[in-house]
């Protein structure tokens, strides 16, 4: 059994449709989640589910190898963020190349990097007159949001959307693709 690692900090909407995905699947589960709000509701969601959670501070995080040790104990195979906003340390890359996934809401390489996130990211979109968004699920690296792209899925921006209703469309991709593309990353 091949077992995930969620990074959220926030509502967990994506982490949800995760673990939804996952619960029944012969091959993979999701056995952690982490975050580093001790009141974002993605932990309220990890309960219903009946999936453990941990809350870690940026000192677990990036001065200490803290949740190295929880992931090894936990003997955790894979890593998704789900709206988990802090950079990766270095020394959770080295120990597991390749099994580091994040969704952005829009194509990349536009609309990524440091402070885009969430609405932000609509409202650029839409303030450039973009004519399609969409998601990028891509592996995370040393930079926020330039990791190798594994999928893109886009969808319209038509006349008269605005950040919210772009957003709507773009959760959509994510809720029916994140999960797939997961699986398949994972050989399963």
């Amino acid at each position: 059994m091949q077992r995930i690692a969620i990074f959220a900090s926030g509502n967990g909407t994506n982490a949800q449709r995760i673990m939804e995905h996952f619960q029944d699947h012969p091959k993979i589960r999701v056995t952690l989640l982490l975050s580093n709000k001790a009141d974002a509701f993605v932990l309220e969601r990890a309960r219903n589910m009946h999936v453990p959670s941990v809350v870690f501070t940026r000192n677990d995080l990036y001065d200490s190898q803290h949740l190295l040790d929880i992931l090894s104990v936990q003997c955790i195979d894979f890593l998704v963020l789900a709206g988990f906003l802090w950079l990766i340390p270095g020394y959770l890359l080295q120990a597991y190349p390749s099994r580091i996934i994040n969704i952005h809401p829009a194509l990349l390489p536009k609309y990524g990097g440091k402070g885009m996130y969430g609405m932000r990211v609509h409202e650029s979109v839409i303030q450039a007159g973009e004519r399609e968004s969409g998601i990028s699920i891509h592996y995370v690296n040393e930079q926020y949001d330039e990791g190798q792209i594994i999928f893109q899925a886009k969808c319209p921006v038509e006349p008269g959307d605005t950040a919210e209703s772009l957003a709507n469309k773009v959760h959509e991709l994510e809720y029916k693709f994140y999960p797939e593309i997961i699986e398949k990353v994972m050989g399963s």
